[in-house]
């Protein structure tokens, strides 16, 4: 009989168990990470600038995140307004 008494015994079940989880657990990481880059990078190209107008989209930006810090409290009434006026001056 050729598989009694020779071979790893219980020792060979426990490392090809701890070898086929690692296996998986690699090919699953490895196929999230590969879905997580390729959705990712579609999502993260720049797309074209807002058409040019009245000012362009780098004044409406800084107009908005002037309007955001005053949402969040960080800014008063008066500081905003002032803020405001200035952007708008400078167009």
């Amino acid at each position: 009989m050729m598989w009694y008494g020779d071979g790893w015994g219980w020792g060979g079940w426990i490392v090809m168990t701890v070898f086929m989880v690692l296996f998986w657990a690699v090919l699953i990481v490895g196929l999230v990470a590969l879905v997580r880059y390729l959705t990712g990078a579609r999502q993260q190209q720049p797309g074209p600038p807002p058409p040019s107008g009245e000012g362009g989209w780098q004044d409406r930006r800084a107009e908005n995140l002037l309007a955001e810090r005053f949402a969040r409290g960080e800014i008063d009434e008066d500081e905003y307004k002032r803020r405001h006026a200035l952007l708008r001056e400078h167009r």
